[in-house]
């Protein structure tokens, strides 16, 4: 299953002559289709020549289709797929800085390479006003921090954004560019009084658009529980008990200043406040949806903790379908925990597997002694480790 490695499968040396060679290709194409010229990519903006218009849309289409056509076949998992985090007030500023350069120099960053490797003297002076750009950036990063990572959102897509799926928003991306060519063509007929001939290919290509958006409407995309099914190592490590960790490594983890520990606690309402870790997360309050996207701390560490295991073991086959990493369960749930950290508390009779086993007087929620212990004051402290951190889960300094 796609995306693969490519410096796993052919080495450092051997994916950076792909890259280069996939570079060069892409520069080729552009200078090909005339987008090293500045006036050309200039006239966009003056309804002369919506070339740039068309082909960025026809990309962004394509690409969408044939990914989200390859995860509805089970040929790429669309959770491995990059996408850039979101944070909204940089990304508008960023926006409107790159526009209005765009404009004035008639250059995107990627086409004032081109535009330098072909010797055109404005692509140079683009060049090298990026430069001195990025080194400005460079030298006042630390100043503006705090600006460049606000309205964070984390990993942010239309169909998440939506609460639908991928296939209704492809079909609504198709209709939106597919009015975008036909305004555009208008336009320019318009501006430069004559009408542009239509080739088979510009009759045809949209009704394949719209039929392959259709299709996916009907076919939809994988659910976590289909995707749960094909991942027979995160299968054998829950059967094998590889990632239920005991109540002394939580305790330990919880002490720990350099661990980025969260504990999401998957119970209802009304248990979280009779009791809880101190520092938990309600998951129900929270909503796995968001917190899977923008609500997890980088490299966290996260235990799911319930009454007992079978409400979290769900949960933890979610997170994993999700490609979330470092995600364990607390062995035995709070009702073990409890078991090794709760003084004389009393047994309630018939308790079910995931229900509460312990009567606790009153709701103090992580007010309990219980909620906060320290490993080194109970009994057998000694405890076999599981917790493998993968993608750091250590915390660190600056920016990130």
């Amino acid at each position: 299953m796609f995306p693969l490695d490519l410096a796993l499968l052919i080495g450092k040396a051997g994916s950076t002559l792909v890259l280069l060679l996939i570079g060069t290709a892409f520069g080729w194409v552009l200078e090909s289709a005339g987008f090293g010229d500045s006036r050309r990519l200039a006239g966009q903006f003056y309804f002369k020549d919506l070339a740039v218009l068309r082909v960025m849309f026809t990309a962004i289409v394509s690409a969408m289709l044939l990914i989200f056509w390859a995860t509805a076949l089970g040929w790429l998992s669309y959770e491995d797929v990059w996408v850039n985090p979101t944070y909204w007030w940089p990304g508008i500023v960023g926006g409107l800085v790159m526009g209005v350069g765009f404009i004035l120099g008639g250059y995107c960053p990627g086409t004032s390479l081109v535009s330098l490797a072909t010797f055109k003297f404005d692509g140079l002076f683009f060049v090298l006003g990026a430069l001195v750009g990025i080194t400005v950036f460079g030298e006042t990063a630390d100043g503006i921090a705090g600006f460049a990572n606000s309205g964070s959102a984390g990993r942010l897509t239309l169909p998440e954004l939506a609460g639908v799926d991928a296939g209704w928003v492809a079909l609504a991306v198709v209709l939106m560019a597919l009015g975008m060519f036909w305004g555009a063509n208008r336009l320019k007929d318009w501006s430069t009084g004559e009408a542009e001939p239509r080739t088979r290919l510009a009759v045809a290509g949209p009704w394949l658009l719209l039929a392959a958006a259709a299709g996916l409407v009907l076919v939809g995309q994988p659910d976590w529980r289909e995707r749960w099914a094909g991942l027979e190592q995160a299968q054998a490590q829950l059967r094998e008990r590889r990632v239920q960790i005991q109540p002394a490594e939580l305790a330990f983890l919880m002490q720990n200043p350099t661990i980025n520990l969260q504990v999401l606690d998957v119970r209802g309402e009304a248990d979280y406040n009779l009791f809880h870790l101190r520092g938990a997360v309600r998951l129900e309050a929270t909503g796995l949806e968001r917190l899977v996207h923008s609500g997890l701390p980088e490299g966290a560490v996260l235990v799911l903790t319930g009454n007992g295991e079978e409400r979290a073991m769900e949960v933890w086959r979610e997170l994993q379908a999700r490609r979330v990493p470092n995600v364990y369960l607390l062995e035995g749930g709070l009702n073990a925990w409890l078991a090794r950290y709760g003084d004389n508390l009393q047994a309630r009779p018939g308790a079910g597997a995931d229900e509460a086993r312990w009567i606790l007087p009153v709701a103090l929620g992580e007010r309990w002694p219980a909620a906060w212990p320290n490993p080194h004051h109970a009994a057998r402290p000694e405890f076999e480790s599981k917790v493998k951190l993968t993608g750091g889960g250590k915390k660190s300094g600056g920016c990130g």
